[in-house]
């Protein structure tokens, strides 16, 4: 049960990164949902055993600027949503870029690594949590996704600017939950 609980957890950026990602890319069928879901959970599911392999080693280096880079990467994944907004005023129908899609995962799944370093501190079995993470995290994210379709189909570029403002948000918070600040 608690590794059940701890998948939600950490599949809630890529929740909100999915329905981002739904709202800016009204065009895409199932079986490229079903791809993007699958990266993202992909990479929640790898970062934990990555953690827990090489973690140990670098835990204080990793520790001290995961926070920025996780801001940066989503900062500027929301900034460039808000801008792609203003040129797709009629039809929302983008496109996530393999770059764009790997960023956005590393940056959503980079809580994860850390979580694999507490793993292996425990006694938990590292691939069954990570399958668990995994499916998780996918199927999440393609529900959140087909939210995401229907709220741009509703709100069109107002859609684009909130999922950039959302994804400003998850940096900040992560920013300033690591710093101690909240």
């Amino acid at each position: 049960m608690e590794i059940l609980l701890l998948a939600v957890a950490l599949s809630m950026d890529c929740v909100a990164l999915s329905m981002s990602n739904g709202a800016k890319c009204a065009n895409y069928g199932i079986f490229r949902i079903t791809k993007v879901s699958f990266v993202y959970g992909f990479f929640q599911g790898a970062m934990p055993i990555i953690g827990f392999f090489l973690g140990a080693l670098f835990v204080g280096f990793i520790e001290q600027i995961d926070h920025f880079v996780a801001f940066a990467i989503l900062g500027f994944l929301g900034v460039k949503m808000i801008f792609d907004s203003r040129e797709n005023s009629d039809e929302i129908t983008a496109n996530l870029g393999l770059k764009e899609l790997i960023s956005g995962a590393v940056a959503t799944s980079i809580d994860a690594l850390a979580v694999g370093v507490t793993f292996s501190f425990t006694s938990l079995n590292i691939w069954f949590s990570c399958a668990i993470i995994a499916f998780v995290c996918f199927i999440l994210s393609f529900a959140a996704t087909f939210i995401g379709k229907k709220l741009g189909e509703i709100f069109k570029d107002k859609a684009l600017i909130l999922g950039g403002l959302i994804l400003i948000f998850i940096g900040f918070k992560i920013l300033i939950t690591h710093l101690g600040i909240l």
